[in-house]
């Protein structure tokens, strides 16, 4: 999963990325509207956690902005304003979802993996291939009935595959979606990614490459 979390307390935002990608998702950080813009006009982002209270560009001037491109991204609205009129309003405005400050992250994250769900073709809770099972919400998966011991990357790799039912998914598309901005587009992270995968799975072998097209389950 890509997200972009749009906030301009630096220190939240550092603390919200490093929670999602403990998470297993793929997080870039933008501190003003602008910036917001500008990176949802050149990455696809599952969801885009967005304060309201943004510098440069208003955080509601943000969301009307993506609506009126299109953008197809689902919205979490943060603001530190908790009062129903400002839910309301937030709402209004487009977003997909609104979460008054402080909140608990778990609530954030249980919130961005359903607002997830509704970015892509309906998939099952739990992701499921012959004896290799996948539950994205508890971060568990098992083969055979024996608990694998991924890192997230590894697990959000597994996870795209699975969701692709079968189709290939180039490394390119892999990379986009599993990794942020920092990683070098040109580096080997999806080979060895799924090279290490393939090892943790064992045999029978379930990841497939395909030639010029990328790799499929």
């Amino acid at each position: 999963m890509r997200v972009l979390v749009a906030e301009d307390h630096a220190k939240l935002a550092g603390k919200i990325a490093a929670g999602l990608r403990r998470d297993g998702m793929a997080v870039d950080v933008v501190l003003d509207g602008q910036d917001a813009l500008d990176h949802v006009g050149v990455t696809r982002y599952d969801v885009i956690v967005l304060d309201r209270d943004l510098p440069k560009v208003h955080g509601d001037d943000v969301c009307r902005s993506l609506l009126a491109r299109g953008c197809e991204s689902r919205i979490l609205m943060l603001t530190a304003a908790g009062a129903i009129e400002d839910r309301v309003d937030g709402l209004g405005l487009g977003a997909d979802d609104y979460l008054p400050k402080p909140f608990a992250f778990a609530e954030l994250v249980a919130r961005i993996r359903a607002l997830a769900r509704r970015s892509h073709p309906p998939v099952p809770p739990v992701l499921v291939y012959g004896d290799l099972r996948l539950d994205p919400a508890r971060r568990v998966a098992t083969r055979g009935g024996l608990r694998l011991a991924l890192s997230p990357k590894e697990f959000a790799v597994l996870e795209l595959l699975l969701e692709a039912r079968g189709a290939a998914g180039p490394a390119e598309e892999l990379l986009e979606r599993a990794w942020d901005e920092m990683t070098d587009p040109f580096s080997s992270a999806v080979k060895m990614t799924i090279s290490r995968l393939r090892a943790k799975l064992g045999d029978p072998p379930v990841i497939e490459t395909v030639a010029q097209s990328g790799y499929r389950i």
